[in-house]
């Protein structure tokens, strides 16, 4: 079950009496709570109904004794148990979930993790309660859903924009909707979001980013790769060593795939790289730009430049120029 389809029989005033909510991804479980904590009761109904429990300090007994009482003045109850992972002894909620009370909605957020399929708490929830698994998103679907989160808030933004604004905050969905919350909400009138608006907003450059040197990169244009890196150097905080090192990796692990593939096509291709098939184009371009030695060689430099940028067999270069001797030894 989705948590749209979870959130739209609650809107329909549907409900069962258990929902564990686990996984990787917090988005959508930080999104199903918020909605049971401000929206499943009415104001004059929750000071009442509403008990909310921590896992780090929440005892079990507590908590099921909140899950036994009846609602006052109201058909249901709620109650919420956050960060549950963090809870010792949460098997022993497995009695009352197995028989749980028809007036009480108790949902648990259970992130970071998942229940093994085989235990009794897990068949127990499934029995007559709801578990949703909520995975991280793929990275070829990022791009989709940045743009139609976007689009659902009624706003647009170009896909430079967007492939910017992924590349700089990678694939955690939080971090992208306050991003994108803290640029709509100084626009005013505008709905349109442009590449300034993130430079602005979000603080990372439209011109010198880690999206620019890979782009200058992919290209063998090295004059443009180092005023980017001295950008970096001049402004550690636009993008740290540990956050270009991995980004480029990543790009030069798929390029790595390309040779392996039967099918070079850009259909083929484009699902490694957003579903974009502008960026497809351009990675199979790159693939022969640097053929198959030049893709390993990278792969390995990439490899002993992040070692150096720890300490590891370097006596304390600057990030810099740790990334201008790499990418010179790269083109080369």
């Amino acid at each position: 079950m989705s948590a749209e389809k979870i959130l739209g029989d609650w809107k329909k005033r549907s409900f069962k009496p258990v929902y564990w909510l686990e996984g990787e991804e917090d988005y959508y479980i930080d999104k199903i709570m918020n909605y049971a904590e401000h929206h499943l009761l009415p104001e004059s109904e929750a000071g009442f109904n509403l008990s909310v429990f921590y896992g780090k300090d929440a005892n079990w007994s507590d908590i099921v004794n909140a899950c036994m009482r009846y609602p006052m003045f109201a058909e249901k109850q709620v109650v919420l148990l956050k960060e549950a992972q963090q809870m010792k002894d949460i098997d022993k909620l497995e009695n009352y979930i197995e028989h749980p009370l028809a007036s009480t909605i108790f949902v648990v957020s259970y992130k970071e993790k998942t229940l093994d399929k085989r235990t009794k708490l897990y068949k127990t929830i499934k029995k007559d309660g709801e578990v949703f698994t909520s995975e991280k998103i793929k990275e070829y679907k990022l791009v989709e859903w940045v743009t139609e989160y976007i689009k659902a808030q009624d706003f647009s933004m170009s896909q430079k924009g967007v492939l910017l604004l992924v590349d700089h905050l990678g694939n955690d969905l939080n971090r992208i909707v306050n991003e994108l919350e803290k640029i709509t909400v100084n626009l005013g009138q505008r709905k349109t979001i442009t590449e300034d608006d993130i430079e602005k907003y979000v603080g990372v450059s439209k011109e010198y980013n880690a999206f620019e040197l890979q782009a200058a990169m992919s290209k063998k244009d090295l004059a443009k790769a180092i005023r980017i890196i001295q950008y970096f150097d001049g402004n550690p905080k636009a993008a740290p060593i540990q956050l270009v090192l991995p980004a480029l990796y990543g790009y030069f692990s798929k390029l790595y795939i390309i040779f392996g593939m039967t099918d070079k096509s850009e259909n083929a291709v484009k699902p490694f790289f957003y579903n974009n098939p502008f960026a497809a184009k351009e990675a199979i371009a790159t693939a022969k730009i640097y053929g198959y030695e030049g893709v390993e060689r990278a792969l390995l430099l990439l490899h002993e430049y992040n070692l150096k940028s720890v300490g590891v067999n370097d006596s304390g270069t600057s990030d810099g120029s740790l990334l201008k001797e790499m990418v010179v030894k790269m083109m080369g």
